[in-house]
């Protein structure tokens, strides 16, 4: 298993995305992993594949009766096997001989070429028959009794009417049956779709600061669906390809091995053309999914990023790079294509020509009267004892369904390549190891809450780049600290630790004396709830925003929450109250009121440690004092962490730690820091209030 710490390219490339390394073994390897999502489907995949496999054969079989009983009998006036009549309900006067003196005919025939009998020594004389008492239909005997034109016409409607029933039917049973199998591939498709999503969202975020969005969409959305044509192309097409081809073979075979043979003989340059053509499709696959993913996330960001587009005019700018992702997808989706064309051209070009010679010599057949191979053997069921146009007609329909039976082996095998290809990139995803993990033997997280401490905690996004650096600092209950420093000092990612977005990568943070990675992570974001400064609000009611996260939270539980964080007023006013719908991404709010409702959201969780990332920055003074002021009231016994450059935030906190290049440089209450005359807290704030304010420094003691 890959760990997320593997991350992927700008263009969401995983390490896995080497066309060279999809080998047959890797191929086979990427078919096992599916079967997991496949097994639930097992008991519909086994009656898919027996209705299709005897449905096949049921149509083979039923063309070569029909084909013979409208070539044979209807046109030519040859008497019925006891099979076709049973089946169209005639009487024995529609019958041709007893099927049982078809095998001593055959034999006699052999005797008799053996025996080098002259041409006009008929099977009738050497067995004392007369005149017209020999085989009907295909028997070397041309004065046989005929189907008269009466009877003819009989089976013709006998026939017609068969052909109505048999295709009602089937026009019936298919509908029914390609709803079913589409479902099952819904089905199939659904359960590697949501494991993907599952783990998706078990990596911790050190994946994503790297990895695109789109990217990771096209492989959920795009590449996960070829688990169903793996089932539909890559096993049960090629098991239905080669059942017809064995089948066409056999067939074949029965009307002469030679023909047989040439089909084998053809097959040679198509197996050539497919291995020295793998390679190359491999390739065209692979720029083909890297650049319609590319094309994925280019229109995800610019969709994302819409307001910021508009509001600096960028419209053209964005445009064009759009347009250039967009050309590079389809050239290369262009290229891949022309490449199994030309492929599938020259395999076309030997295939006609086994066509045209095969046909020559079956007409040479027909017009000699040559017995078929194995006619007499089956004589019971169809007549074709002899070549005739009846015979020509399934022999031809045989050897072009094992021509087209080759191209569709093929062009499944260049499917199959694409199809690995996207497999390959969509179990890459699931094959990532969460790199946040619960522990084999997880302990309760602790309660009632006491401290949460951080012990020498070393972290960094990369091994040689830390950002945190023997980080120690305790936070009692009942107690809000305040965690200030400059931009980039590691504020948000000391928080992300807390809630184990991110490991430690020395160190331990831990809640009453137990380290986090000893609970499960559940249990500890359960417990840990934040209100971010980037406002993620969903197009939904207002209600349902608030109770993200709070599954069976109460109404009276939502409006509560919306009161301590000063909602109650702009909510109010609006048409519906709590069942107002908000625009995509809250778009209808002012960011001062996207950011009450992310507190809102953050405390009706209820959670016995709070975090609040820049949590009043849109707020004015006024406001802003008064969501301190209850959400003050409301974290009574609980831990509350404050990350904000904001003066009048840090005064009220119980505890003050700064960050500096990733270290605590100083903690305390901000009476205490600010009288230490060279502290760095007090430089801190009067480069604050000198550089945002203009104030003096004895404005914030």
């Amino acid at each position: 298993m890959r760990t997320d710490l593997g991350l992927i390219s700008g263009y969401g490339a995983g390490v896995n995305e080497d066309s060279s390394r999809l080998g047959f073994r890797r191929m086979f390897e990427l078919a096992l992993q599916t079967w997991p999502y496949m097994r639930p489907m097992l008991k519909h995949l086994v009656v898919m594949g027996v209705v299709m496999l005897s449905g096949g054969f049921t149509g083979i079989l039923a063309g070569i009766v029909g084909t013979d009983l409208l070539s044979n009998k209807v046109l030519v006036g040859a008497k019925l096997q006891p099979l076709q009549a049973k089946v169209l309900f005639l009487g024995p006067e529609y019958v041709t001989a007893d099927p049982q003196e078809l095998g001593r005919w055959w034999e006699l025939i052999s005797i008799g070429e053996g025996e080098g009998h002259g041409e006009g020594e008929g099977l009738g004389e050497r067995e004392g028959l007369g005149e017209g008492e020999g085989l009907v239909g295909d028997s070397l005997d041309s004065d046989e009794p005929q189907l008269t034109p009466e009877q003819r016409r009989t089976v013709r409607n006998r026939l017609l009417i068969w052909g109505a029933i048999g295709g009602v039917f089937a026009a019936a049973f298919f509908a029914v049956f390609e709803y079913y199998t589409n479902w099952i591939w819904q089905c199939i498709n659904q359960n590697l779709r949501v494991a993907m999503v599952d783990r998706a969202e078990s990596l911790s975020l050190r994946y994503y600061d790297d990895a695109r969005v789109g990217d990771a969409m096209f492989r959920v959305y795009q590449d996960s669906a070829q688990i169903v044509n793996l089932l539909r192309s890559g096993i049960m097409s090629p098991v239905l390809t080669l059942y017809g081809i064995v089948v066409g073979l056999v067939f074949v075979a029965a009307f002469d091995p030679l023909f047989a043979l040439i089909a084998i003989v053809a097959g040679v340059p198509i197996c050539w053309l497919t291995v020295v053509s793998t390679g190359r499709i491999r390739r065209r696959a692979l720029a083909n999914r890297k650049a319609n993913s590319n094309l994925t996330s280019r229109a995800q960001e610019v969709f994302s990023a819409i307001k910021v587009v508009k509001a600096h005019g960028a419209e053209p700018r964005v445009f064009a790079r759009f347009s250039e992702d967009s050309v590079r997808a389809l050239n290369t989706a262009y290229f891949f294509r022309l490449d199994m064309a030309l492929v599938t051209t020259a395999v076309a070009f030997s295939g006609c020509i086994m066509l045209l010679a095969s046909e020559y010599i079956m007409v040479t057949w027909v017009v000699e009267e040559r017995e078929t191979f194995l006619g007499a053997m089956v004589a019971g069921l169809i007549g074709f004892v002899l070549w005739n146009f009846g015979a020509f007609q399934i022999a031809r329909g045989r050897i072009e369904g094992l021509h087209w039976g080759a191209r569709g082996m093929l062009g499944i095998w260049m499917q199959m390549q694409d199809l690995f290809i996207a497999l390959d990139r969509a179990f890459y995803l699931l094959d990532l190891e969460p790199e946040v993990a619960d522990p084999d033997t997880a302990v309760d997280f602790p309660a009632p809450i006491e401290r949460v401490a951080w012990r020498g905690v070393h972290f960094g996004y990369r091994e040689d780049r830390p950002l945190l650096k023997d980080i120690d600092l305790e936070a009692d209950a009942g107690t809000a600290t305040a965690i200030v420093g400059t931009t980039g000092s590691g504020k948000s990612t000391l928080m992300s630790l807390l809630l184990r977005l991110y490991d430690p990568d020395r160190g331990r943070v831990e809640v009453n004396g137990v380290d986090l990675r000893d609970m499960l992570v559940e249990s500890v974001r359960s417990n840990t709830a934040i209100a971010l400064q980037k406002n993620v609000l969903f197009a939904d009611t207002v209600a349902n925003n608030i109770a993200f996260g709070s599954a069976n939270a109460e109404r009276t539980d939502i409006e509560n929450a919306a009161r301590i964080a000063c909602c109650e007023d702009f909510i109010g006013a609006m048409p519906k109250g709590f069942d107002t719908e908000l625009g995509e991404r809250g778009g209808k709010l002012s960011a001062g009121q996207r950011q009450r409702l992310s507190i809102a959201r953050a405390v009706l969780r209820d959670p016995p440690i709070l975090i609040l990332d820049e949590p009043t920055a849109s707020l004015d003074a006024r406001t802003e004092q008064e969501v301190l002021r209850r959400l003050a009231d409301w974290g009574r016994g609980r831990i509350i962490f404050v990350v904000t450059h904001r003066l009048s935030t840090i005064r009220g906190a119980d505890r003050i730690a700064l960050l500096e290049d990733g270290r605590i440089a100083e903690t305390g209450n901000h009476d205490e820091l600010m009288a230490r005359e060279d502290g760095r807290y007090r430089a801190f704030v009067e480069a604050e209030l000198v550089g945002s304010e203009g104030t003096a420094t004895e404005d914030v003691r």
